[in-house]
């Protein structure tokens, strides 16, 4: 296997390991109900996902 000629410095390597960044997740309005929802994702107060439901929620009686 081939090996490295020369060692990597610090700088070297911790320029490398600094481009790698946390992504916020973006977050939108729910169509039906209006409650926010992340993108691409079923809407966990009302289970609804592009017009149709795909999850039953159960509603806390108050």
């Amino acid at each position: 296997m081939a090996e490295p000629k020369k060692k990597k410095s610090k700088q070297k390597v911790r320029q490398r390991v600094g481009q790698v960044k946390a992504v916020v997740a973006s977050v939108g309005a729910c169509p039906n109900c209006g409650a926010p929802k992340q993108s691409h994702h079923a809407c966990p107060s009302c289970g609804m996902y592009n017009g149709r439901k795909v999850l039953t929620v159960k509603v806390d009686a108050e």
